[in-house]
């Protein structure tokens, strides 16, 4: 699978522009706040139809204009489709493919898929446990489509909990239902999760080795609330729905009292472990960085092992935040896949192991192919 040529109307600082890639390489050359990252958004979000760089979809909208457009031409299982998006300053978002109004992003997240790795990606092993379930849950959405209803309807009940624990009265019989449907789509996400950070530790640790050439053992692991395991005294045979429950029901009274539901997957982190030390906490700037680079290049393999398909790689300058070793490796390691990289300079010995394709210089809005 690869993206042909995109077109982009009143899309941040563009404001009409369409640009033919090569399905090898697409470099982007610039000075920062010139449009290189807008480019990739534009790519991003014809692929999974939102941003991301921010979750107000507005915020894409050109400097008074009241909408913009996103249309790419992609080719996969074996021919080329069309994809439109338009959003306007209301909110208001319409997605089509091939000319056909969707109503689920999933629909396009079964077509494409699309990783984007960038320098606030290097930070996900030392950042707060949040940026480390988002990376699951990203990766979770592209391989497996239907569990983005589930993340939103628990993100949704979540929410409707929350906001009931914190009114005047709160009738126990009406939270007793919202706990029940808590509980149901927080044990499927928690099944989700367990089953991808299993795999995706094979792969890094793997991919970690290479890397550090054999020096340190990665290991991943996850850490939730929601695992009979991690409890002593409890029946072998209870299951996540039932621990769940029981988790509610200890602490509905801190929920109520805090306005807040203290415990659930939403509270979910991966531990990160390298001969045992705990790179969160412990590791050193550089075992911290390789072991983010191991798990982004997880991602790769297990969608390619998944789904059988070569993903489209989305490097947002990245290579700068690289030491020579580590950009050399990275390199190496991205295979056949479509590429597109944003860079300020392009150094010659990176340059020279990337494959053939194009480069763009990009100033103010404006495009133009260099080579």
């Amino acid at each position: 699978m690869y993206i042909k040529e995109i077109e982009l109307h009143n899309f941040r600082n563009y404001e009409d522009i369409k640009v033919s890639f090569s399905k090898d390489v697409n470099i982007f050359l610039g000075e920062n706040a010139q449009g290189k990252t807008n480019l990739l958004e534009g790519i991003y979000l014809n692929a999974v139809a939102h941003s991301f760089k921010t979750v107000r979809d507005r915020d894409m909208i050109r400097f008074d204009q009241d909408y913009c457009r996103v249309r790419a031409v992609a080719h996969y299982e074996g021919e080329d489709h069309i994809s439109e998006i338009a959003i306007g300053r209301s909110g208001a978002k319409a997605v089509k493919v091939d000319g056909v109004k969707i109503n689920r992003s999933s629909e396009l997240l079964e077509r494409l898929h699309i990783i984007v790795f960038s320098p606030e990606d290097l930070k996900i092993v030392k950042d707060e446990p949040g940026r480390r379930r988002g990376f699951v849950d990203r990766e979770l959405c592209q391989i497996r489509p239907g569990y983005v209803s589930d993340l939103n309807e628990y993100k949704k009940i979540l929410k409707q909990r929350n906001a009931y624990l914190r009114e005047e009265y709160v009738d126990e019989a009406v939270l007793d239902i919202w706990d029940e449907s808590l509980i149901r789509a927080g044990a499927r996400l928690v099944r989700e999760r367990r089953a991808f950070i299993d795999k995706i530790d094979v792969i890094s640790r793997d991919i970690h080795g290479r890397i550090s050439g054999g020096r340190e053992n990665l290991s991943l692991s996850y850490e939730t609330d929601i695992d009979p395991q991690k409890y002593d005294k409890l029946p072998d045979d209870m299951s996540e729905e039932d621990l769940f429950r029981q988790l509610l029901q200890e602490n509905r009274e801190k929920d109520r009292l805090q306005g807040t539901t203290r415990r659930g997957p939403h509270r979910d982190d991966i531990r990160i472990q390298a001969d045992d030390v705990d790179l969160r906490k412990y590791g050193s700037q550089g075992q911290q960085r390789t072991a983010a680079l191991s798990l982004k290049l997880s991602e790769i393999r297990l969608i390619q092992e998944e789904t059988g398909e070569s993903p489209i790689l989305l490097l947002d300058d990245v290579l700068s935040e690289l030491d020579n070793e580590r950009q050399k490796y990275l390199i190496s390691s991205l295979g056949d896949n479509q590429m597109f990289i944003t860079t300020t300079d392009l150094i010659g010995s990176v340059a020279r192991q990337l494959p053939s394709g194009k480069i763009f210089k990009i100033q103010s809005g404006e495009i133009d192919i260099e080579i």
